[in-house]
């Protein structure tokens, strides 16, 4: 039970800051100078970084004991976490906040490798939705936490208050995370075919899911907390705040869907939470605050299933490269969070709220197109993979 526990605790780690200051580009415009839009780049340079970082983790981590590196990651994130909260100018707070984008993946990607060596078959799935519940309490976490203590005191306090949890949960991983079995050793496969593998058709379609996905999330709950700000709803960094409590719904449904994806295929799951994902993006458009809560209710819970399913996915089928796999899969995932934090700008600008839905909806229905035609052949049992060398 406690390398469940501490891969949940590596989850809440790896997100807390990372969409941490979402709900504060208001605040943060007003005390550096900047637009409301500029200061959404606080998160489009945290995501990009992870983006760029995730390919070599697999490379810098070799040969160190993967509990070790998971907790020791988690509690290094604490120190940019303090120096961003504590800037003096934006490009300095932009520069931490590439910092803690260069130490996150090192938490996502080593804890999805852990979990592919210390389980597999189904158990994967399964261990791999608790990793997820725990992303999700993250992610609720940082912003929730940030908009009450901004609402209530300073964002600069907010934000090291989360660097102090990065610090606790860090220790309390390596507490609880055994080291992982000795894997039996390797079978020598050619470089040429192993490489080959990670683009393969139904891997390269899971980094473009994963795309999809991060677009739609970070997209959505960036330009929803600017929607919610203005009249008539006029939300503070408070109430901001509490709205990011639809997350939790997700930490009932996620374990579940694990269970459930022993017995279903992935490309299943992501039919699901492609259609979730367009009806609440569809209620975000209504004029009453329930519906729109409900919407977003709805939305992130489909995100968290095709990221649950995509996770899955590629962990399960790449059997000889999965260090390679995941780093591949976390650049293509968090660039969509990239571009979803800054492309929508110009449709925020020119035709509101209904204009950032649009595109959000196309790229939630792309996940489930990309899913429903490119998954299905990795699923036969003639699947082709690299030939062991003699």
């Amino acid at each position: 039970m406690s390398p469940r526990i501490a891969l949940f605790l590596a989850g809440c780690a790896a997100f807390l800051n990372l969409y941490a200051t979402q709900g504060l580009l208001t605040e943060l415009a007003g005390t550096f100078g900047v637009s409301a839009r500029q200061a959404g780049w606080s998160i489009t340079v945290t995501t990009l970084a992870v983006a760029i970082t995730a390919p070599f983790v697999g490379r810098l981590t070799a040969g160190a004991a993967q509990h070790r590196v998971i907790a020791v990651a988690a509690m290094l994130l604490a120190l940019p976490a303090v120096l961003a909260a504590w800037a003096s100018g934006f490009g300095e707070f932009l520069f931490w906040r590439g910092v803690q984008g260069m130490l996150i993946p090192v938490v996502f990607a080593t804890s999805v490798a852990y979990i592919g060596v210390r389980w597999s078959g189904g158990a994967v799935s399964e261990a791999t939705s608790v990793y997820v519940a725990g992303t999700i309490l993250g992610g609720f976490c940082g912003r929730f936490l940030t908009g009450l203590v901004t609402e209530y005191a300073d964002w600069r306090l907010a934000l090291s208050l989360l660097g102090a949890l990065s610090l606790v949960m860090g220790a309390l991983i390596l507490w609880l995370l055994p080291r992982n079995p000795v894997a039996p050793a390797p079978v020598l496969v050619d470089r040429a075919a192993a490489a080959g593998e990670l683009w393969r058709r139904p891997l390269l379609a899971a980094y473009a899911v994963g795309f999809c996905v991060l677009f739609s999330q970070v997209a959505t709950f960036t330009y929803a907390g600017l929607h919610l700000g203005q009249a008539p709803f006029s939300l503070g960094s408070g109430a901001l705040g509490t709205i990011y409590a639809v997350f939790l719904l997700a930490l009932v449904v996620i374990p579940i869907a694990g269970r459930l994806s022993k017995a279903r295929p992935q490309g299943e799951l992501v039919k699901v939470a492609a259609w979730l994902g367009v009806t609440g993006s569809l209620l975000t458009l209504a004029s009453t605050l329930w519906l729109i809560v409900l919407g977003l209710a709805l939305s992130s819970t489909g995100v968290f299933l095709a990221q649950a399913a995509a996770n899955a996915f590629t962990t399960s089928h790449a059997r000889y490269n999965k260090a390679g796999a995941v780093g591949l899969y976390l650049t293509s995932y968090y660039l969509g969070g990239s571009f979803g934090a800054w492309v929508p700008g110009a449709l925020w600008e020119q035709w509101g709220w209904p204009g950032c839905v649009a595109l959000i909806v196309v790229f939630q229905l792309l996940s489930l197109f990309v899913a429903w035609t490119f998954w299905k052949p990795a699923a036969q049992p003639g699947y082709p993979l690299p030939r062991p060398r003699p």
